[in-house]
């Protein structure tokens, strides 16, 4: 723990935590830059100012990492669309964007892969890797230092995906989605599927998206536990549970009557929210761990990127303006304080 790491990925990972902030669809539609639902990052192309200010915001507060926005930045995405035409000019608009923010902050530089939502098994394998290999390659065109390749439910599409950017010889952080279940698609544990995954190459593991750190935690022990080496954990920063242990199943019946269905993912999520303590919580549970590359995936804000950072001993640049509540008028502690109003704190 402590102040960041210097050099790259791996050389970082040997001396202490890595932190790579993530979240950026759902920060983005929340600001009405970026639509839920079919989540296409076009926001690049049309409001490029907007994603430029939101990595310098999550450097701010403390990630070591910047992410290129390409997540489903992909054919299959864009065909849904009809917007196939766009597909080169949003990588390579998001790998230009991230990179000058890299560069200019001492960054790490990432491109990122992400579950096809066309994968089904070996038939469908080869029409998949030619989707990761042209997004890997515009991100080996744009010098990242790293690929991300996230949220995958199925193993086989996640060791494609390490297989295309180890092929690019580039560093592979591969990192599976658990839903209810705690299994891939095809019936794997995660922790057999994380061995696998390090078996076929690639140099950091883990776990992200789907899962709040309740539900993440104990399927990190059962990883640390088979896998050697550098492990990863990037939980979506929500209250889920044994009974609903992933951010799609969770069901608010408080708000039940004003939802358009009876599902609070992806838009009606706000009651569920972790607080920047148990974001915290979780970095230093999951560092105890040995999981050393830690960020927060959907849902993310740069307060919960400065939570974690925090937790793990650093001051990013952003704790300038960490809570410091001993000059509130109603529960400070300055002596200079009105007495009638500290008084009155229990009226509030």
């Amino acid at each position: 723990m402590g102040e960041p790491t210097t050099g790259g990925l791996l050389e970082r990972l040997d001396q202490g935590a890595v932190i790579c902030a993530e979240g950026y669809l759902f920060e983005l539609e929340r600001r009405g830059y970026l639509q839920a639902g079919g989540f296409v990052p076009e926001v690049v192309l049309e409001h490029p100012e907007k994603v430029s200010e939101l990595h310098r915001e999550f450097v701010h507060a403390g990630s070591d990492v910047v992410e290129a926005f390409t997540y489903y930045a992909h054919r299959e995405k864009l065909r849904l669309i009809g917007k196939e035409d766009l597909l080169e000019a949003i990588n390579r608009q998001a790998l230009a964007l991230a990179r000058e923010v890299a560069r200019e902050t001492g960054s790490l530089l990432a491109g990122d892969v992400c579950n096809t939502n066309v994968y089904t098994g070996s038939a469908s394998a080869d029409a998949v890797r030619g989707m990761f290999e042209e997004q890997v390659g515009w991100a080996a065109d744009a010098g990242v230092d790293f690929v991300i390749g996230e949220t995958f439910s199925w193993l086989g599409e996640a060791i494609l995906a390490t297989e295309v950017i180890k092929d690019a010889g580039l560093p592979a952080v591969i990192t599976l989605a658990v839903h209810r279940r705690p299994e891939t698609r095809e019936g794997h544990s995660p922790a057999e599927a994380c061995r696998r995954l390090k078996d076929a190459g690639a140099d950091v593991v883990g776990l992200n998206c789907s899962r709040g750190p309740r539900t993440m935690l104990p399927l990190l022990a059962d990883i640390r536990a088979a896998v050697p080496g550098h492990l990863a954990a990037l939980p979506v920063p929500y209250r889920t549970n044994d009974e609903e242990p992933s951010f799609q199943s969770l069901r608010d019946p408080d708000g039940a009557a004003a939802l358009p269905d009876d599902r609070a993912f992806p838009t009606a999520l706000d009651p569920f929210t972790c607080n920047r303590y148990e974001i915290a919580e979780f970095a230093r549970a999951a560092y105890e761990l040995d999981v050393r590359y830690l960020g927060v995936c959907c849902g993310a804000a740069p307060h919960h990127i400065r939570a974690m950072a925090e937790a793990l001993g650093r001051t990013p640049a952003g704790s300038r303006y960490s809570a410091d509540m001993s000059k509130h008028a109603y529960f400070g502690t300055d002596p200079t304080l009105k007495p009638e109003y500290r008084e009155y704190a229990s009226e509030l």
